[in-house]
């Protein structure tokens, strides 16, 4: 299979014209990550997380200013981006998930880009396609968190070193390192623990050992440039302290849902993974043969798949620094190693070429797995089992001018069903919501501030109130009774409950 084996450099005046095809086959890719991402990303209702970068998107820039440098400054990058982005496109799900699916292909093009370079234009298109069907990268690019935009920026970072094998190191492809890495820095802070991943992979491959002490002055002088960043992070630490607990780091958050959701994809990807790895041992370490531009490959994408996660991994029993969609910058390469082992594997000395028999069979398994990762991906509460959706279509649908809201306030901010209502206003145009205290433009966090129904009742809220919206959080049968009591004494009743997926929705008159 032409697809997965090597062809040799070729004079620099001949390169013209494969590199022009190489840039429109990346091109062609990249198109088709960011409409796979995209295609259906309206369908899930938005969840906590993306509520906290809506809604810090959508207040004043003086107002989002003094937020990050309360909490959420990691995220102040991406924050200011998507302010812009709301402003001319909308707060609707599809709008502000649609940058996520446009840095997956950024993402999937640098992948098809740095491996057609260091072998061929199919193998490089091969490994593009992997990333964009990699599960990890399908939810991140329906997402609108900064997570695409952290593997799309780890991508051209690596394929910025990829090029350094192939022509050679130079001053202007450090100083565009530098950038790179300072750039991502402030997109997502653990992205400096990539440069830890570059420079073992520096350390290793011959044609850039030479280059430890430049990879040094870049490293340094990124990680200068982003002090700012950093210093003000380190008094924010404690707003993710919740991440201790449980087991982030056990076997299954790790080998299973940080890069492939469900069992039948890891085992494949990491069957694949093993063989490029074994692949590359064997040619290294066993036959001693040089380590040419896939080996080097190989040997970037190794580091990069297991150093800046393990470090994290191992770090979290003693800090708050891991939960499994951190590892979204180290999934495309995962997608270069499978495509290397796929390679591999056509490549088996077999009689009856079937090699290429068994690759195709991989291709295949992939694809088979990966489908209905990515369907399951685009339901109405795929995102964290989020129902705000149905509660915003259920007022919307059966409120009257005059009834008041109340929502459940006694889970954490990410949960609290009135975010239903703060991403999508209008559906809750007609109810007053009576327990509001400062709406979140107006606070240093980004989520409103509340007061309990008896101190709203004290301050006139609810007179000449007729029916009332309580809006309950629940998992499972477990509905929390926040207000029902305070509604109780103000002589309201139960008169009808609707259950929804992740909450309860009951009108209560006198």
């Amino acid at each position: 299979m032409v697809i997965f084996d090597r062809v040799p450099r070729v004079a620099a005046g001949a390169v013209a014209s494969p590199r022009r095809r190489l840039a429109l086959a990346a091109a062609g890719v990249a198109a088709g990550a960011a409409l796979l991402a995209m295609a259906g990303s309206w369908i899930p209702s938005l969840w906590g997380d993306e509520a906290a970068s809506v809604l810090s998107a959508s207040r004043p820039v003086p107002s989002l200013l003094t937020m990050i440098l309360h909490i959420d400054i990691v995220h102040a990058a991406y924050y200011l981006a998507l302010h812009a982005w709301v402003g001319l496109f909308g707060s609707s799900p599809f709008s502000v998930r649609f940058p996520s699916a446009l840095a997956i292909g950024v993402c999937a093009a640098a992948i098809t880009w740095m491996c057609g370079r260091a072998a061929t234009l199919g193998f490089g298109v091969l490994a593009g396609s992997l990333a964009a069907i990699l599960p990890r990268l399908t939810y991140a690019g329906e997402e609108a968190r900064s997570y695409a935009f952290a593997a799309a920026l780890a991508a051209i970072l690596c394929a910025l070193v990829v090029e350094m094998v192939l022509r050679g190191p130079s001053r202007g492809r450090w100083i565009a390192y530098t950038v790179v890495l300072t750039v991502a820095i402030y997109v997502f802070l653990y992205l400096a623990l990539l440069t830890l991943a570059v420079g073992a992979a520096v350390a290793v491959i011959p044609v850039l050992r030479s280059q430890v002490r430049r990879w040094i002055l870049a490293s340094a002088a990124a990680s200068v440039l982003a002090l700012p960043l950093v210093a003000v992070a380190v008094t924010q630490i404690a707003q993710i302290g919740y991440l201790r607990k449980g087991d982030p780091a056990g076997p299954a958050p790790v080998l299973v849902q940080m890069w492939f959701s469900t069992p039948v994809f890891a085992v494949i990807a990491w069957s694949l993974i093993g063989v490029a790895a074994a692949g590359l041992t064997r040619d290294v370490v066993v036959r001693h043969s040089p380590v040419g531009p896939i080996a080097a490959l190989e040997i970037l994408a190794l580091c990069w798949l297991i150093i800046p996660m393990g470090i994290l991994i191992a770090a979290a029993p003693i800090m708050a620094g891991y939960t499994a969609r951190y590892g979204t910058y180290a999934a495309p390469a995962a997608a270069v190693l499978m495509a290397s082992g796929i390679r591999r594997l056509a490549q088996l000395p077999l009689r009856r070429g079937a090699g290429p028999v068994i690759a195709t069979v991989a291709v295949t398994a992939v694809v088979a797995a990966a489908a209905p990762v990515w369907a399951s991906q685009r339901t109405p509460f795929a995102k964290n089992q989020s129902d705000w959706d149905q509660i915003a279509e259920v007022i919307g649908s059966r409120a009257r001018p005059g009834d008041a809201i109340v929502f459940d306030d006694g889970t954490r901010p990410s949960r609290r069903p009135r975010l239903a209502m703060d991403t999508d206003p209008a559906p809750f145009a007609v109810v007053n919501d009576v327990t509001l205290a400062v709406p979140y433009p107006n606070q240093d966090t980004w989520y409103d501030a509340t007061m309990p129904v008896d101190v709203a009742a004290r301050d006139g809220r609810f007179d000449g109130v007729r029916r009332v919206w309580l809006v309950e959080y629940r998992i499972g049968d477990a509905v929390d009774t926040w207000g029902v009591a305070a509604l109780h004494r103000l002589g309201f009743r139960e008169r009808q409950q609707i259950l929804d997926h992740r909450s309860v929705i009951a009108l209560y008159t006198p």
